[in-house]
């Protein structure tokens, strides 16, 4: 009983004997501040009870949990423990408080310790757990918590959604055309199969061979040929026609899709109709020979101006009349072919030379001529096209003239002069519209046509089409058809079915050695070769001569092939005699630069060989688009050296086209028996240079 009231009793005595610690603490701090003024201890006395109010309840909690834990499981440690605590506590502030002296240094606050034994039991009993008997459970359990998915970066989008933003709407539209259509042209009677050409024209086609149409001309030359005669007419100033593009591969045909429109439109009084642009001198003689040749009987007046006669010649064979200033212009032509250089000579420079009756305006190779900038020659000519502007306000104003002013019955009358109906307020006289509104256009209809069509709206924003309508030859079947726009935009272009490439990988010192072979091992003949330069042109020419004449002098049965240089050092005349010889085979292979690439026309070339291989897409369509035409067969080599392979292949797989392009390889145990002769010849050109 004495030892359960002792240990009863020992904790009331050990919470006394902290408090009396706890005075002597206060006391203590106290006499540390005696020396300090009186609104100084204000100062501290307020900050220790700010310091009690804000720590009161965590020390509080935290000394009651252990005491309170230390009681339920051994209450005599518990308060020896506690009992030690408060020692070294006050141990601590002992040490702290031995320097009150020092005023820079603040003594540390410690609150006062006390502590109640019921404070202490309420408080365990508050952090007893519950009874496990009066825990309540959800009779349901608890919904799980939404899940979402990880943040992810969003699909780019493919290849050909870039591709085709920024296209003109039009050219999205497109007429897609198969390569493979074909219509056959009736020769009699009145009906014209659907091809829109009367009987007389359809009798001239199938006299000059031309049995059927291609694809670009089934679907161009109804277009370019409604039924109804108002749409046809030469004047549609309210309604003019809508503009044409036309995308297809070389050799199908586009050169007579523009010619049959042209010829059959109506003319009474000659009047400059069609103007036809072309990049070269020698596709301007080539398309005109076709119009001769179609327009036979009609009595069309054609006219060219590219440069190769004096200005003034070409003066007197365009404009009729040159000392009267007539605002209609004077013309002796109803078609001019011509380069654009030319042309904007002739604006600039030739009186009465008007463009204000065209029909048609006809851009061939639309895509190189348009590259060219020389002189500004589009914007040039579209504006010697359209009337000038504001043409309501130069009525009103030759309108109150007239009025105003009365006329004499001494004015000689005025020179007879015809102007388009869109430049009739140029005139001297009142032009009242039926409306206040009312406008006039020029009725010229252009026509673009190209086999590697250019995508860039830039340029086809400065061309100012009105309505364009796009055709475009790709595709052979429905599914492809879907993907031809977009392959046309990614300079994904079509070749002629009859058409084999190859490619002949080699070292620059044995390409003309590999040409060598190439030419007589193959046979070949009836071929263009390109190369990079007129300089190049002649030194590969001059260099198969004397391999020929050294082969010829080891070898009697040898027959050597006539071989011909065509580049731009060759005068016209003699550029012109050469090509007759080789369209009249008496030239076997034909050597040239790219001049001769864009549009030429030569029916029996069965081979072309790129010596130097083409730096982009675009110049290796047109090479290769020299032969294969219309329906027949060709075969088209190109020679590619070593450091070019890479290029060249990534060239080709950039436009979809290298699986097309078929690898032939070459040995040295070919190549051996040639090279003796190939010194010798080396040897001479050498030799040749020197002297030069």
């Amino acid at each position: 009983m004495d030892t359960a009231a002792a240990a009863a009793a020992g904790p009331k005595v050990i919470i006394k004997s902290s408090s009396i610690k706890t005075e002597e603490y206060n006391h203590k701090i106290l006499q540390a501040v005696q020396g300090k003024t009186k609104a100084k201890q204000r100062y501290l006395k307020r900050k220790k009870e700010r310091r009690k109010l804000n720590n009161k309840n965590n020390k509080n909690n935290q000394k009651k949990t252990s005491v309170s834990q230390s009681q339920v499981g051994d209450e005599e440690e518990g308060t020896e423990t506690e009992d030690e605590e408060v020692e070294v506590e006050m141990q601590e502030v002992d040490e702290e408080v031995t320097v009150p002296e020092e005023r820079e240094k603040r003594p540390k606050k410690r609150r006062k310790f006390s502590i109640e034994l019921e404070d202490v039991e309420m408080h365990s009993e508050s952090l007893a757990p519950p009874p496990a008997h009066s825990i309540q459970r959800s009779p349901t359990p608890q919904a799980a918590l939404p899940t979402f998915p990880l943040p992810a970066l969003p699909n780019p989008p493919s290849k050909a959604t870039l591709a085709l933003q920024g296209l003109d709407k039009a050219l999205v539209d497109a007429d897609i055309i198969s390569p493979s259509k074909t219509l056959h042209i009736p020769p009699d009677g009145n009906i014209d199969g659907g091809t829109g050409l009367s009987e007389k024209m359809r009798k001239r086609l199938v006299d000059l061979g031309i049995t059927e149409l291609f694809a670009v001309q089934t679907s161009l030359l109804p277009f370019l040929l409604p039924s109804d005669p108002m749409h046809r007419a030469l004047y549609q100033p309210y309604n003019p026609p809508r503009d044409v593009c036309v995308s297809a591969p070389t050799g199908s045909g586009k050169t007579l899709a523009y010619v049959v429109p042209i010829i059959l439109s109506s003319r009474i009084v000659t009047r400059l109709r069609a103007l036809v642009v072309l990049p070269t001198r020698d596709l301007v003689m080539q398309v005109r020979e076709t119009f001769e040749t179609i327009s036979k009987g009609r009595g069309l007046k054609i006219g060219t101006a590219t440069g190769q006669h004096s200005f003034p010649h070409e003066q007197a064979q365009l404009v009729a009349d040159h000392s009267t200033s007539l605002r209609g212009g004077s013309s002796k032509v109803d078609i001019l072919i011509c380069t654009p250089g030319r042309l904007i000579d002739h604006l600039k420079e030739t009186p009465n030379f008007s463009l204000q009756h065209l029909r048609f305006l006809v851009v061939d190779e639309a895509d190189r001529l348009l590259a060219q900038s020389f002189q500004d020659w589009l914007i040039q000519v579209l504006a010697a096209t359209r009337p000038p502007k504001n043409p309501l306000k130069h009525t009103l104003k030759d309108l109150a003239d007239t009025t105003l002013t009365p006329r004499s019955d001494t004015t000689p009358n005025p020179t007879p002069d015809a102007l388009a109906p869109a430049f009739l307020h140029l005139l001297p006289y009142p032009d009242v519209p039926s409306f206040i509104t009312e406008r006039k256009a020029a009725s010229c209809q252009k026509l673009l046509f190209s086999a590697t069509l250019t995508r860039d709206p830039g340029k086809i924003a400065a061309l100012e089409l009105r309505i364009p309508k796009y055709f475009i030859v790709q595709g052979s079947s429905p599914d492809e058809q879907e993907d031809a726009i977009l392959d046309v935009v990614t300079e994904k272009f079509t070749m002629p079915d009859t058409l084999k490439e190859h490619m002949i990988i080699c070292s620059a010192y044995e390409k003309p050695l590999v040409f060598f072979h190439l030419v007589h091992a193959h046979d070949i003949t009836n071929a263009l070769v390109f190369t990079k330069s007129a300089e190049s042109t002649n030194r590969l020419v001059q260099l198969l001569d004397f391999f020929q004449n050294a082969r010829t002098s080891e070898t009697s049965n040898y027959k050597n092939i006539v071989v011909q240089a065509y580049s731009s050092d060759l005068p016209t005349a003699e550029r012109k005699a050469v090509l007759d010889k080789f369209k009249s085979q008496e030239i076997q292979i034909l050597v040239c630069s790219d001049l001769i690439s864009r549009g030429i026309d030569i029916s029996h070339v069965s081979h072309v060989i790129s010596y130097d291989s083409p730096v982009d897409m675009r110049k290796y369509v047109h090479r290769v688009g020299r032969t294969a035409r219309a329906g027949r067969e060709g075969d088209a080599w190109t020679l590619v050296e070593e450091q070019e392979a890479r290029h060249f292949k990534l060239m080709m797989k950039d436009a979809h086209h290298l699986s097309e392009v078929k690898r032939l390889r070459i040995g040295e145990k070919q190549l051996a028996p040639l090279i003796p002769h190939y010194e010798t010849a080396l040897s001479h050109l050498k030799d040749l240079y020197s002297r030069s």
